[in-house]
């Protein structure tokens, strides 16, 4: 009775400090907060804990997350922003389901290394990079996405990559939500360098 006491408490402890963490820890900061692999490993053979990606846990026994992908980037990219389609599908600006993350990443910096979910990897300039990124709750866990006017601008710049019908879409669907800001379409299109592109389309469509 006692050996079986010894051994849970290596995992009662652990248990706690998952839940400390909001339920959620990448293997080095399991690591890093006391927690030993074989106990880690352990948790997860039997159960309590979920791989969510490849060296990203979480507790088992927390409500289904809502949106894996979205809350899995947020720990494995914690640098990255949500952008183009992807951010267009959180806006509600597409019809497009996408099959893959689209992240931008500041210029410069080093193609991420994750294997699940599938990333679409974005390079953007300072400025841009760092223009428009609101910080959304997803399952609990604080995600960078660009908001709406800047994802659109975006989009405009990317036209030869994601298709310029995509761009128009999320313009008019923009249009419709009756919420327009057209001094941030603007601003955020000068920064893109696409102002001179989307004008036409603004003065048309607005």
């Amino acid at each position: 009775m006692a050996k079986n006491q010894t051994k849970r408490k290596p995992i009662q402890a652990a248990r706690k400090i998952f839940y400390k963490a909001g339920g959620v820890l990448r293997t080095r900061e399991a690591l890093q907060a006391g927690i030993h692999p074989r106990t880690l490993y352990a948790l997860r053979d039997s159960g309590q804990i979920e791989q969510l990606s490849r060296g990203l846990f979480r507790l088992a026994e927390e409500t289904p997350l809502g949106n894996p992908d979205l809350v899995t980037i947020a720990h494995r990219i914690p640098e990255g922003v949500i952008c183009l389609i992807s951010a267009l599908a959180w806006h509600e600006l597409t019809t497009q389901i996408p099959h893959e993350v689209y992240v931008a990443i500041p210029r410069g910096k080093e193609r991420p290394r994750i294997d699940y979910p599938p990333v679409k990897h974005f390079w953007f300039s300072q400025l841009a990079f760092e223009s428009g990124i609101e910080t959304q709750q997803v399952d609990g866990v604080p995600i960078r996405i660009y908001c709406c006017e800047k994802t659109i601008a975006d989009c405009f710049k990317y036209r030869n990559r994601i298709g310029l019908d995509t761009a128009l879409e999320a313009l008019k669907l923009y249009r419709q939500q009756k919420l327009i800001d057209t001094g941030a379409l603007l601003r955020y299109a000068d920064i893109c360098r696409v102002k001179r592109v989307m004008t036409p389309y603004l003065e048309a469509i607005l």
